[in-house]
């Protein structure tokens, strides 16, 4: 009777473990592949990966325009910033924590004076909040795991998914092409093959 249970519950505990690596397979294989429309929506990041550094160092890393953007919900001024009109291949990351946030290939000239993009390049590195500073809601975009203010979010963009993703460049640090296997961007290279 003892070698009975005994034999059922390693039946059970091995059959468990299996199924459990069957979905870890699976899920690491999804979530590297799904593509909507030119960005890679789907790639995960691992929260250990990307690191908010401490406020004091924080004011030793960044200008004092990039932390008052990321840190305290400034703007930056249009047309005088480091990415309108950038029209090189790459993606945007946060400034803060390098999260990766945009691709160029989702950018496109909104004629703000600001980087304007159609979608994120990883939904879930951005947070939306509702914005009442300038006295009517707004949606307001945040970076996930440093939750630096970036930009707003309209609803008068290109087809097909009519958004605008307006955003300062002083909270973004963007990653070339060219660049991104060196600086552990490797996996967003598909996107510019």
């Amino acid at each position: 009777m003892k070698n009975s249970l005994a034999l059922i519950f390693l039946s059970i505990f091995f059959i468990g473990c299996s199924s459990l690596e069957n979905e870890k397979e699976a899920t690491s294989s999804s979530s590297t592949a799904s593509l909507v429309g030119s960005s890679l929506l789907s790639i995960r990041t691992e929260p250990t990966a990307y690191v908010k550094p401490s406020d004091s160092e924080l004011h030793t890393l960044l200008t004092p325009l990039q932390y008052d953007v990321t840190q305290h919900e400034g703007t930056e001024p249009p047309y005088q910033n480091a990415y309108w009109d950038n029209h090189e291949e790459g993606i945007y990351v946060d400034i803060v924590s390098g999260e990766p946030l945009f691709s160029s290939q989702d950018k496109y000239e909104s004629g703000t004076g600001w980087p304007s993009f159609t979608q994120p390049l990883v939904a879930e590195n951005i947070v939306e909040d509702s914005d009442y500073l300038l006295g009517y809601k707004r949606t307001e975009i945040r970076s996930r795991l440093a939750d630096s203010h970036l930009g707003h979010v309209f609803e008068d963009g290109p087809e097909p998914l009519g958004l605008r993703y307006c955003m300062n460049s002083a909270a973004l640090r963007f990653v070339p092409r060219t660049e991104l296997e060196a600086q552990g961007y490797g996996a967003y290279s598909v996107l510019f093959q």
